[in-house]
C-alpha cells in the first residue's frame, strides 16, 4: 500500500510540528482566558479541568492512531506522533495541576479522601505519574541512549490508555455519546496493538515452513 502523508517540503517540516504544538495548546490558552474573565459558567474550576481532561484524551487516541493509520490505511504522519504525545502529557499535567491547586487547594488529605471516595482519580494519577518518563524521553538523546529499552519503556503508552480511558469512563455516572467513542476508539487502539504482533508472527510462520521444507528436500 502506498503511504500518504502531508505534501510539505522537507525545509517546513519542522516548522509544521511546532504549529501543531501552537494548534494544539490554543484550545488550553483560549479555554484560560475564558476562565480568567468569568466566561465559563457558574462553576469555570471543574469546567476547565473537565476541558484539559478531554484533549487529554483526544491527543491520546491521536497519538495511538499513527502507526495504524499508517499500516491500515498508508497515511504517513510519524513526523507528528511525538508532538501528539507530548501534547497528551501537557494536557495530562494541566488537568492535573488545576484538580490540584485549583479545585482542591493544594490540600494533600483532601485529595486523598477523594481518591478514597472516588477511585476513578486513582487511575488518572497513575496514568500521569506513567507518562512523565515517557515525556522525559522523547528525544532523539534517549533514544540513542536507551536504545531498545527506549522501545520497552514506550510500549507504557498502552497501560497509560487503558488508565486513561478507565478515568473518563467513571468519571461520571452514566456515559455519554462522545465518551462511548472515545472509550471505545482507545480499546480498539489497544487491541490492534495487541493483535499486530500475533499477526505478524502468523505472516511469517508459512514462510518458515517453507524454507524448513526446501532444506529438508535439498
Amino acid at each position: 500500500m502506498a503511504e500518504l502523508s502531508l505534501a510539505i517540503p522537507k525545509r517546513w517540516q519542522p516548522a509544521s510540528v511546532w504549529l501543531l504544538y501552537i494548534a494544539g495548546l490554543a484550545p488550553a490558552a483560549w479555554t484560560f482566558y475564558l476562565g480568567a474573565t468569568d466566561q465559563l459558567g457558574a462553576d469555570p474550576v471543574k469546567t476547565f479541568e473537565l476541558f484539559l481532561g478531554i484533549w487529554t484524551i483526544r491527543f491520546l487516541i491521536a497519538t495511538l492512531a499513527v502507526s495504524p493509520a499508517r499500516e491500515l490505511f498508508g497515511w504517513n504522519y510519524l513526523r507528528y506522533r511525538r508532538a501528539l504525545g507530548l501534547l497528551t502529557f501537557y494536557y495530562a499535567l494541566m488537568h492535573f495541576t488545576v484538580y490540584m491547586m485549583l479545585d482542591q487547594a493544594m490540600d494533600i488529605q483532601a485529595v486523598v479522601n477523594d481518591v478514597l471516595k472516588r477511585p476513578f482519580i486513582m487511575f488518572g494519577m497513575a496514568g500521569l505519574a506513567m507518562l512523565i518518563p515517557l515525556a522525559v524521553t522523547s528525544n532523539n538523546f534517549s533514544i540513542r541512549r536507551l536504545g531498545n529499552r527506549w522501545i520497552w519503556l514506550h510500549r507504557f503508552v498502552y497501560i497509560i490508555a487503558a488508565c486513561g480511558a478507565l478515568h473518563f469512563a467513571l468519571s461520571t455516572k452514566i456515559l455519554d455519546f462522545e465518551q462511548f467513542i472515545y472509550v471505545g476508539l482507545i480499546i480498539a487502539l489497544i487491541l490492534y496493538r495487541s493483535w499486530r504482533p500475533i499477526a505478524r508472527s502468523r505472516k511469517k510462520s508459512p514462510g518458515r515452513q517453507r524454507n524448513r521444507a526446501v532444506a529438508s528436500v535439498s
